[in-house]
């Protein structure tokens, strides 16, 4: 089992910037896929973001340019860096590893950004 705690979420106005973290109970070495989803009311989750095991990032195009996946093996955490917020980008924000072809999820930490 995996346990994964998001953290980094919170207000801000738009424009402004979020660093979001996701932390694994072990490590995520052997992972060769992490992501970040989010969810906003009423609508389906989203693939936003996701790196391999070997570092390659994908996006989605409405975060490209903005959003930057990372992650630091040694601390067991996934990042994503959010600039320029913008009021559409208001969302629960969870995070997924794939770890022994099993995926699992954090419980999700909420961005919103309003003026």
């Amino acid at each position: 089992q995996v346990q994964l705690v998001e953290s980094g979420g919170g207000s801000v106005q738009p424009g402004g910037s979020l660093r979001l973290s996701c932390v694994a109970s072990r490590s995520i070495y052997a992972s060769n896929f992490m992501a970040w989803y989010r969810q906003a009311p009423g609508r389906e989750r989203e693939l936003i973001a996701s790196i391999t095991g070997g570092g390659v990032t994908d996006y989605v195009d409405t975060v490209k340019g903005r959003f930057t996946i990372s992650k630091d093996v040694a601390r067991n955490t996934v990042y994503l860096q959010m600039n320029n917020l913008q009021p559409e980008d208001t969302a629960i924000y969870l995070c997924n590893v794939v770890l022994f072809l099993k995926g699992y999820w954090g419980q999700g930490t909420q961005v919103t950004v309003s003026s």
